[in-house]
């Protein structure tokens, strides 16, 4: 696929997406988010990729929440930043996604990093929510996934008060999982990113589905037993036994069903 907002590329089984937009805060755009939608799908229908890094370009910005220029001035879809489909992108795709924070995660972006399934941030990287500051807010995924990272209380000062947070505090407070040395960012991501590609990919699909159908509703339930049927019913003798009697329009033999 080729992306004008979003570089992507593969070394071995790490999958790693850059937002590429550094002179403009690698915020994203109404094409940032589609295009990121677009590759997290293409990945997903492939196996070659077990990890998936999502970073920022240079080494200020890791993004600093969206920009609607060029949209339409509506309060309809065609007005409003796609970002629900990119974080449910995330959500949803069956392999680990690590944020690698390289600098300023603010707003829209650091709800991004939370989304991740982990987070590993360089020593200068800023975290914050400046929602309520400026005119905006988001009170769905960073309201939710805030809340389960740091605890109720101090979700809602972080998001009242808009406290910028360092690398180190994040840590310290659940937000991210682990801090490195500036210049060696890309070096331990992809440590980390060869760790967690080590294991089973099933097992590590089954794992995040569990995790995801705790605010999923139906959808996240339903990639649970949906992965249930495909792995574990799908060529069991009680299956293959109904399905063929229905074909052969009798009643199934419940002594061929097995254990």
């Amino acid at each position: 696929m080729t992306f004008t907002q979003i570089t992507y590329s593969e070394d071995g089984p790490v999958g790693t997406i850059t937002l590429n937009r550094p002179d403009n805060g690698n915020m994203f755009t109404e094409t940032m988010c589609h295009e990121i939608r677009d590759c997290i799908e293409a990945i997903r229908r492939e196996t070659r990729t077990r990890v998936v890094v999502l970073t920022g370009a240079g080494d200020k910005f890791f993004c600093i929440g969206g920009e609607k220029d060029g949209m339409e001035k509506t309060k309809l879809y065609a007005g409003t930043l796609p970002t629900l489909e990119m974080y449910e992108a995330i959500d949803k795709l069956q392999k680990p996604v690590i944020a690698s924070v390289n600098g300023y995660a603010v707003g829209g972006g650091n709800v991004l990093q939370m989304v991740c399934d982990v987070t590993i941030a360089k020593q200068s990287a800023v975290f914050r929510q400046v929602g309520p500051m400026m005119g905006s807010f988001d009170a769905g995924y960073g309201t939710w996934y805030l809340e389960d990272l740091v605890g109720k209380k101090l979700a809602k000062e972080i998001w009242y008060a808009n406290i910028k947070m360092s690398a180190d505090y994040a840590k310290e407070i659940g937000l991210i999982n682990r801090v490195v040395p500036d210049e060696e960012l890309a070096e331990k991501t992809r440590e980390f990113a060869l760790e967690i590609a080590d294991r089973g990919p099933f097992a590590l699909a089954a794992i995040k589905g569990a995790f995801n159908a705790r605010h999923g509703g139906v959808g996240g339930l339903s990639r649970v037993t949906h992965d249930l049927l495909l792995t574990q019913y799908l060529g069991t003798e009680e299956q293959k036994e109904v399905n063929a009697a229905f074909n052969e329009r009798r009643s199934p033999d419940p002594s061929k069903f097995g254990q």
